[in-house]
């Protein structure tokens, strides 16, 4: 039975992970044509309703309603929500502006950035190996500063913060990860409703009734967000952290390989550079997470 679920989780870790580096990244490279700041908004408000549906499809309400009676949590959720926000509003004007490259230099730097800030807030240990990767991911980034600035992968790097301070907050209060998505949300949800308001009101929308299959495109924002969450976080469950980390670098892998080969995103010798000591990083991470699981 446990093989079963741990085999279990690790297809729907990569599933999820999968979904994260290809279907997510053609999609949003799909609608790009309809501006970041509008596909932004309704991933935001698609996300918030698609919540809803699965937080009454699974029975959690009592969860909601425990957590939002603590109102520390909620203040947490709130500054988590900010977090969340960014990271998705950087992704798709990443998506939008043809550097997904960049972005996957966030997603290979995320988990070892993760890693880091558990030392320094929650004191935890560091080997050798993890200390090594860290150090190849500052080097890379000091890299860049010196040799050719306009190089550095600004959104890789906004992405990779962002999601790692939120994964921080969200550790500190260790909520069920739906739910506590469906509240930081609900939000972002009032901001995202004016914003989108603002944006008919000027005539800037391409979200129309006289438009059905552009609706239900746009509609798809809050089910391809939370559909690779949904199975991630089921094959954490399953089969634990360390196989789950391992499996996550299917994500910037792909994003990486769409970047360079699909989209034909350019990338200077220079970038290079960084990537292999960041692939170099990783590797001796995944090597470290290997040896301990």
């Amino acid at each position: 039975m446990k093989n079963n679920d741990f085999n279990k989780g690790v297809t729907l870790t990569a599933i999820g992970s999968f979904w994260w580096g290809v279907i997510g990244v053609i999609y949003f490279e799909y609608i790009a044509f309809v501006g970041h700041i509008e596909v932004v908004l309704h991933r935001c408000i698609w996300t918030a309703f698609f919540l809803l549906i699965t937080t009454s499809f699974f029975s959690k309400w009592k969860i909601f309603f425990t957590i939002v009676k603590d109102y520390k949590i909620l203040i947490t959720l709130f500054f988590s929500g900010f977090l969340i926000f960014i990271n998705w509003a950087v992704w798709i004007f990443a998506v939008a502006n043809n550097q997904i490259i960049d972005a996957s230099f966030g997603y290979f730097i995320m988990p070892i950035l993760s890693v880091l800030l558990g030392n320094i807030f929650f004191k935890e240990i560091l080997n050798l190996k993890r200390k090594i990767s860290i150090i190849l991911v500052i080097i890379s980034i000091t890299f860049l500063i010196f040799v050719s600035f306009n190089s550095i992968p600004w959104v890789g790097i906004v992405v990779a913060l962002s999601w790692g301070f939120y994964n921080l907050l969200r550790k500190k209060i260790n909520v069920d990860t739906d739910v506590g998505l469906l509240i930081e949300s609900l939000f972002i949800l009032p901001f995202a409703l004016v914003a989108f308001y603002l944006i008919v009101q000027e005539g800037l929308n391409d979200f129309t009734f006289s438009n059905p299959s552009m609706m239900l495109l746009l509609l798809l924002a809050g089910p391809m967000t939370v559909i690779p969450l949904f199975l991630y976080v089921r094959g954490v469950e399953l089969c634990g952290l360390g196989p789950t980390g391992m499996i996550f670098y299917i994500t910037p892998t792909f994003q990486f390989i769409l970047g360079f080969f699909y989209y034909n995103e350019p990338f200077s010798i220079t970038k290079l550079v960084s990537f292999i000591l960041i692939w170099i990083a990783v590797i001796i991470y995944l090597k470290d997470l290997y040896e301990n699981n």
